[in-house]
């Protein structure tokens, strides 16, 4: 007879033919006994074989247990009865193969432990279960790979590979994939922002030629539909259409998404050219009288991303040309200038109108254009002050700061002038 047909015969409890006993004893010194057999026992544990090398007769052995893994060193007695495919049955949760696989890896039931590892790498884990997984297998050795290929570091090339394709869905270059098309690039952005996100280790990703040639794809793919979307407004019969505006205001978010992970790959000034290109065609169609009074929700997102846009140049983090900044000032202050008063008067008419522009937004915006002004030329600061100080509204934005600073400048700078070369060779003979 074999031992599988031997071990049948034999069942876990049975007093009458166990001829070693199993004591348990817990924290608090609770003893209970199990009946067991030294065929099994010996074959199934390398721990018991070792105990019992020699024994013929009948036998105890007492194991002592912490009030956590008590239950399943009783459970383990009873999978040692079990066959390989019984056992691989016996499995519930994560928390009971794991609870198993620490005790069975401390009595050496090797069969145990490959059941427990075989299912525990075939099914989802919680974050929190996965810490534990890490601590138990990582005493395991070679047994435990296939746990371990799971949650191993990926290859360099398989993210970014991963990273592309969710760049693609991200942009919807090639087209969404319906019905899950909107889902799914929501989803991917997420991820994409994810894995270029400097945590405490590393990004997933790092931003190469390849990846960048991607991401610029993709902000060429949102512009093409920001604009189409846009040209097409104003030729729509229903302006209040709510598939049009959905469409625009969509187009518009895609927009303000890349933007904020432009940055981390030193792609921000791609993003700020193109709005810089197409802003007066932005402002053609949503200051005609069509859209007067509609797409308020419209008009307050672009002065969010304008916002950025001018963030990003007037703090010095993307380097473009005086005569480019001063044109893109010139386009987007006026419109700014206008609709907040004109955002805040709807509010107060429209109870619980959603797009005044909140005071934190009011004081970025201001801060941005302060410091952009001051970084132009000083002939270029002084239209564009006597130009806001012949305005209605010259609440909104204060320039006040940027004047004074400008003020004192242009004396100081007179001042240098009238002293003339003969101050400046001073200077360096001090030095």
């Amino acid at each position: 007879m074999d031992n599988a047909n031997v071990a049948k015969s034999y069942k876990f409890g049975d007093r009458s033919t166990s001829d070693v006993i199993i004591c348990l004893r817990n924290k608090e010194g609770r003893p209970e006994l199990f009946y067991t057999h030294l065929f099994i026992l010996k074959n199934k544990s390398k721990f018991f074989a070792e105990k019992l090398s020699g024994s013929n007769s009948l036998s105890s052995i007492e194991i002592h247990c912490s009030d956590f893994d008590y239950d399943y060193h009783v459970d383990l007695l009873r999978y040692l009865y079990l066959s390989p495919d019984a056992l691989l049955d016996s499995w519930d949760s994560v928390k009971s193969a794991i609870g198993s696989l620490q005790v069975s890896s401390t009595l050496l039931c090797e069969e145990i432990t490959l059941s427990c590892v075989q299912y525990l790498e075939a099914v989802p884990w919680e974050d929190k279960e996965e810490e534990e997984i890490l601590k138990v297998v990582s005493k395991l050795g070679p047994i435990a790979m296939p746990i371990l290929a799971r949650i191993q570091p990926v290859d360099l090339v398989a993210a970014k590979n991963v990273f592309l394709s969710a760049v693609r869905f991200a942009t919807s270059i090639g087209g969404l994939c319906p019905p899950f098309g909107d889902e799914l690039k929501s989803s991917a952005q997420e991820q994409v922002e994810f894995m270029l996100a400097e945590d405490e280790d590393t990004p997933l990703v790092t931003a190469d030629k390849e990846v960048k040639e991607e991401v610029k794809m993709g902000l060429s793919a949102m512009y093409l539909s920001f604009e189409k979307d846009l040209s097409a407004l104003l030729y729509e019969p229903d302006l209040l259409s709510e598939t049009s505006e959905k469409s625009i205001m969509q187009s518009l978010s895609d927009l303000e998404w890349i933007c904020t992970i432009l940055p981390k790959m030193d792609l921000m000034k791609d993003f700020v050219s193109s709005w810089a290109e197409i802003s007066s065609s932005i402002l053609r169609v949503v200051e005609d009288k069509k859209l007067e009074s509609l797409m308020w929700g419209f008009k307050k997102k672009l002065i969010e991303l304008t916002a950025k846009v001018l963030e990003a140049v007037g703090y010095g983090n993307v380097i473009i040309p005086a005569p480019s900044r001063v044109q893109l000032l010139r386009i987007w202050l006026p419109y700014i200038r206008k609709m907040k008063p004109l955002l805040d008067s709807v509010g107060d008419e429209e109870t619980g109108f959603p797009y005044k522009m909140d005071e934190d937004l009011c004081q970025s915006i201001e801060g941005t254009i302060v410091s952009f002004i001051l970084a132009l030329p000083s002939n270029d600061q002084a239209d564009i002050l006597a130009d806001w100080m012949k305005a209605e509204q010259v609440r909104y934005p204060d320039l006040s700061e940027a004047f004074e600073i400008w003020c004192y400048r242009t004396k100081s700078a007179k001042r240098r002038l009238i002293e003339g070369p003969d101050r400046v060779l001073s200077l360096d003979l001090s030095n």
